[in-house]
């Protein structure tokens, strides 16, 4: 049966205020298709309600009260980090996004999936109003959590990402591979803690805002598992050892909404990826 193709006033002015007291986009989309919403109905209403309306021409919304004043990504089409160079593949204005190369070798990619496999356990979120991290069911993973400096590894990759991210290498949380198996997703959400949860004072207490993202991928996905853009008609088709690279908060301490993304299902075989997310200043793991 199709699944409803309208959002009607009472439907848009619930989700309204459901943005306005915290509530993610991700919880929100969980909800209208758990009410049998056309999926992409629910996600333009959603991104509408939080970026605004498209142009005529149907142009990604430009959303106003944002300038990126402090772009981190290195200029050039290569970048030198402590061992190798990596090409820039992709790159994007605004918002700010790139598409590394070769950011991790064969070798290094099985090596991360091989250390990260018997600390494997359910993935979690920062719930908006607590600021504790728990399981939800708009985030179908597995996660393994590896301290900065945990060993030689783990150091060595963290000086070549700090370089390719630009931004010092104790602002780093330290990386959380993650496994998605057949049917695994993250549905679109902000890597930043947005500003009018409660629970995101409990996070910006640890090193301040987050300011940027590099996703690795650690392996080739034989179908689906793609990084989605929404407000921007974009998708990253996973590649084993490259990067997807994006920056979304500026000197100001502005965010850029530009910057929604998730996690599409993996339809076929499974999906490894390595998360850093930077902070604005030195990272302290604090336990929610």
């Amino acid at each position: 049966m199709a699944g409803h193709v309208k959002v009607t006033p009472e439907w848009r002015q619930w989700l309204q205020e459901a943005l306005d007291g915290g509530n993610t986009p991700a919880s929100l989309l969980s909800t209208m298709l758990e009410h049998q919403f056309d999926p992409q109905v629910a996600r333009d209403a959603l991104i509408e309600l939080t970026l605004g309306p498209p142009s005529p021409e149907g142009v990604p919304p430009q959303v106003t009260g944002y300038v990126s004043d402090l772009v981190r990504l290195p200029e050039g089409n290569l970048i030198q980090t402590p061992d190798r160079k990596v090409r820039v593949l992709v790159r994007m204005s605004r918002p700010v996004v790139a598409v590394f190369d070769r950011v991790l070798d064969e070798r290094e990619c099985d090596t991360l999936r091989h250390m990260a496999s018997s600390r494997l356990a359910r993935s979690k979120v920062v719930e908006a109003g607590s600021g504790r991290h728990a399981v939800t069911h708009y985030r179908t993973s597995e996660g393994a959590y590896f301290p900065r400096g945990e060993n030689e590894f783990i150091t060595r990759l963290e000086r070549r990402v700090a370089a390719l991210m630009n931004w010092p290498i104790e602002n780093g949380e330290g990386f959380q591979v993650m496994r998605y198996g057949p049917g695994g997703e993250y549905q679109p959400h902000y890597d930043y803690f947005v500003p009018n949860d409660s629970g995101s004072d409990v996070h910006l207490r640890h090193g301040g805002q987050r300011v940027s993202t590099l996703i690795i991928y650690l392996n080739d996905v034989e179908e689906g598992g793609e990084t989605l853009f929404p407000a921007l008609n974009f998708s990253y088709v996973p590649r084993k050892g490259q990067g997807l690279y994006f920056e979304y908060c500026n000197q100001a301490g502005a965010l850029d909404p530009l910057t929604l993304h998730g996690g599409a299902p993996v339809k076929r075989g499974e999906k490894w990826i390595a998360t850093q997310w930077m902070r604005q200043h030195e990272f302290k793991h604090a336990s929610t």
